[in-house]
């Protein structure tokens, strides 16, 4: 019984997996592959597992190994078959500066995720020379090919200065917007959901691609040097603001810059540089807007004045530092 409920996002990337490394796989599979990848951020992640699981086959027992096969392969067509060693040769991981990276090389595409610690930030080019600062506790996966540049990010931030290349466009996605180069250099945040773009040089175009019901589905913006869009996912719509260069690049020399934002997404982001949690105990709080800059090289200076701007305590229980009512019982 417990079979027949497996994840079927899962069961659909083994097939993927399956079909992309057959002998006769052509152009439009992989095609087809990356339209699939591109609908549901759920689909690279499954993906990957396999791949990892994939990667794992040929260490384990033959019986072991089997049932893996067998639980995997029920949604797959007859014909094809598991290659476990073939896969763990193709799909190889590397330490590299702390982070992680692993690639794996389907015919004419290339797919790589970046990976960045906590408190970590990380500079690195790209094949085509597109020049990258990944956040502290960032995630983004490329894909490359002869006619495109996808780059998914998953969370974090990362600032792009991009090689111009009309034969390939470049395209960031993070979550439910879609941001096309138009050569420029622009800097991308994703907390969940929610997105916020700045352009630094340039222009872009940003789009909502979002499938929720009343989304502005099709809904573009085109955004140059000095302006910033922000996406809120609670109502699926984007809104122009302005931001200066040294502000939206300030993570980068350790200050983080805020403009009216929650602060549930300002304790989020400020957790990618602290190596003490905070958390919002009262919900209450999440939707206090905060305007300013915090250091990240002197965040209990920032939580020890907080309770200065807002209704709200600071407490540390062991590794964890927990921001509460000032008057919970005013609330009950």
């Amino acid at each position: 019984m417990a079979k027949s409920k497996q994840d079927p996002i899962l069961h659909a990337a083994a097939d993927w997996w399956v079909r992309l490394r057959a002998p006769d796989a052509e152009g439009e599979t992989i095609e087809q592959w990356l339209a699939w990848t591109g609908e549901d951020r759920r689909h690279l992640e499954a993906f990957e597992r396999v791949n990892q699981l994939a990667s794992q086959l040929g260490s384990l027992d033959s019986v072991t190994r089997q049932g893996l096969i067998k639980a995997f392969g029920r949604t797959v067509a007859p014909q094809r078959r598991w290659m476990p060693l073939a896969a763990a040769a193709s799909f190889v991981a590397v330490v590299l500066g702390g982070a992680y990276i692993t690639w794996i090389s389907l015919n004419r595409v290339n797919i790589e995720v970046y990976n960045s610690a906590v408190a970590q930030n990380r500079d690195f080019t790209l094949p085509d020379g597109t020049q990258v600062a990944l956040g502290a506790a960032s995630t983004m996966t490329t894909h490359f090919s002869r006619g495109q540049r996808q780059i998914d990010l998953t969370s974090g931030e990362a600032f792009f200065t991009v090689v111009h290349d009309n034969s390939r466009p470049f395209v960031v996605g993070a979550g439910d917007i879609s941001v096309r180069d138009i050569g420029t250099a622009f800097d991308v945040r994703r907390t969940g959901d929610r997105v916020t773009i700045a352009v630094t040089q340039g222009r872009v175009q940003v789009s909502n691609i979002s499938q929720k019901p009343g989304a502005s589905q099709g809904g573009t913006l085109e955004v140059t040097a000095g302006q910033l869009v922000s996406y809120d996912p609670n109502t699926s719509a984007m809104s122009m603001g302005s931001m200066t260069a040294e502000q939206a690049t300030g993570w980068q020399d350790h200050r983080l810059e805020f403009v009216d934002e929650p602060l549930s997404v300002v304790i989020a982001n400020l957790n990618r540089y602290s190596r003490q949690p905070v958390q919002i105990a009262d919900t209450d709080l999440d939707t206090l807007t905060y305007t300013g800059l915090i250091r990240t090289d002197a965040i209990d200076s920032w939580l020890d004045a907080l309770p200065k701007l807002y209704p709200l305590r600071v407490d540390t229980h062991g590794n964890q530092v927990i921001l509460s009512d000032e008057h919970p019982a005013a609330h009950r």
